[in-house]
């Protein structure tokens, strides 16, 4: 590895990972190449991390795809202007002025909950066949939210957003 040789827990990685995608990111100045394999790293990383947790090779196999899942949904809208992007549980809330990009959120496989005016992603597992009654601020209260920063980056006024997992 060439990137997260150094870390010795999963902490230290998502805090590597979030330093690496600000100096690397194609967006702020950086090459895909650069920022594909740093991903791939990240990735590695964070299963030999987890792996060391005892977790069976399934499982370990599981928990790389689901966050590999959630990194890619979130990017696919990270830098949308107006919206609140939430981890509330296992799954992804989006809030604020989204009316305008809705076809942006569609296409990046959100869905619409016309009863709590939000949109959500969330894995194939945590699927459900029937909405729930719940209102949002219930959902947050019971499994805690947590809101994706928006860290703005100096270089050329262009944003780079972190997430705090």
């Amino acid at each position: 590895m060439k990137w997260f040789n150094h870390c010795q827990t999963l902490e230290e990685i998502k805090a590597l990972y979030k330093k690496l995608a600000k100096q690397f990111h194609p967006d702020l100045g950086g090459d895909t190449v650069t920022m594909q394999e740093i991903n791939k790293e990240y990735a590695f990383a964070s299963a030999k991390t987890i792996k060391g947790a005892d977790l069976s090779d399934e499982e370990t196999e599981n928990e790389m795809q689901v966050s590999k899942e959630y990194r890619q949904a979130i990017e696919k809208i990270i830098y949308l202007d107006g919206i609140i992007i939430e981890l509330v549980g296992y799954w992804i809330w989006v809030t604020g002025i989204t009316y305008p990009v809705r076809k942006t959120l569609k296409e990046a496989g959100y869905f619409f909950a016309p009863k709590k005016q939000a949109w959500y992603f969330r894995t194939e597992e945590y699927k459900v066949s029937k909405g729930g009654k719940k209102s949002l601020d219930e959902i947050r209260a019971k499994y805690g939210s947590e809101t994706v920063n928006r860290d703005k980056d100096n270089r050329n006024d262009k944003k780079l957003f972190a997430i705090r997992l």
